[in-house]
């Protein structure tokens, strides 16, 4: 490829990469290890209509955003983030299903010498399938099996990677015996920006209740504290008009203090019938339907004759 070509696809990148930025105010950035080519090919067509996937070097991501920051300096919270394998999704509206598409299309993978662990990987407990031939193989691993059916039976299960390990030759060749896959690959979503705003993935797994939910923790605990020390805030404002309310009734009822609403109260104490009224027409009426059979209370026993006492007391 000669020089001018060289040029002209990044010039062709900065501007496609540039125009996206402009069109789109969301963005997943995402990181990309050991996802190979036909995957991002199937990634990019269940996004269709929906997300638009861009790779590229870091260095020319860097220096499109650079030398467009001076258009939105919004774009200026991406660059710390711009390191490793990592792309753009670009999305306009439905964050929520850009994510599940990205997450949900991943592919199994065995476990290479040298790779690491992105999880624990554990052996099952049961059989095998192994022949009885390769038990001094598991006994080397330390790992407890027996003959049964005339195949190899695990005892246990066995942790046998941990996450973050480098996966050495007889554990890889353990799992390609068992036919094991443990590890699976694919978009990694490791932030979300939204028109200037950075926050972690899991954000979007939160409801509209979860959202009202902590909101509304968060008034309580505002009001709890102001009301504390005494700094009025528009959270605790209702409780303290509540309260002084409540004190202004209280030296009213005490004393010769009137106003409206402390007359009621006082009419209530001097004459209780008047919210007899208000107490039935508070009450509900009974649900209408078959009529509760009556039970006649038991009526007393008659007392016992002297019977038998043969003029005793006569």
């Amino acid at each position: 490829m000669s020089g001018a070509e060289s040029a002209g696809r990044k010039q062709a990148y900065f501007a496609k990469l540039i125009s996206y930025l402009d069109e789109y105010p969301k963005i997943l950035i995402v990181g990309v290890d050991n996802v190979g080519s036909n995957q991002m090919q199937k990634i990019r067509k269940a996004l269709r209509g929906k997300a638009v996937v861009l790779m590229g070097k870091n260095t020319m991501i860097r220096k499109a955003i650079r030398g467009h920051i001076q258009n939105n300096p919004k774009l200026e919270a991406l660059l710390p983030l711009v390191r490793g394998n990592i792309g753009f999704v670009f999305v306009k509206d439905e964050l929520n299903f850009v994510k599940k598409v990205v997450t949900e299309n991943r592919v199994a993978a065995p476990a290479r010498v040298g790779s690491i662990a992105p999880t624990d990987v554990i052996v099952p407990a049961g059989p095998t399938g192994l022949e009885p031939t390769q038990t001094a193989f598991l006994q080397a691993l330390n790992i407890a099996s027996r003959i049964a059916k005339g195949t190899i039976e695990i005892i246990n299960d066995v942790p046998l990677i941990r996450a973050g390990e480098k996966v050495n030759n007889s554990q890889s060749t353990l799992l390609q015996k068992l036919s094991i896959n443990p590890f699976s690959y694919g978009f990694e979503i490791l932030q979300v920006y939204d028109d200037g705003a950075l926050y972690e993935p899991k954000v979007l797994d939160l409801s509209d209740d979860d959202i009202l939910m902590k909101f509304h923790n968060g008034v309580r605990n505002l009001a709890c504290v102001s009301l504390q020390v005494g700094l009025p805030t528009i959270a605790s404002l209702p409780h303290s008009l509540a309260r002084g309310y409540k004190n202004v009734l209280a030296v009213a009822l005490a004393t010769d203090v009137m106003f409206p609403a402390a007359q009621k109260i006082k009419d209530y104490l001097k004459n209780p019938g008047l919210a007899a009224p208000a107490a039935k027409a508070t009450t509900a009426a009974p649900a209408k339907g078959p009529a509760a059979p009556v039970v006649k209370a038991p009526e007393p026993e008659p007392e016992e004759d002297d019977v038998g006492m043969g003029g005793l007391f006569d």
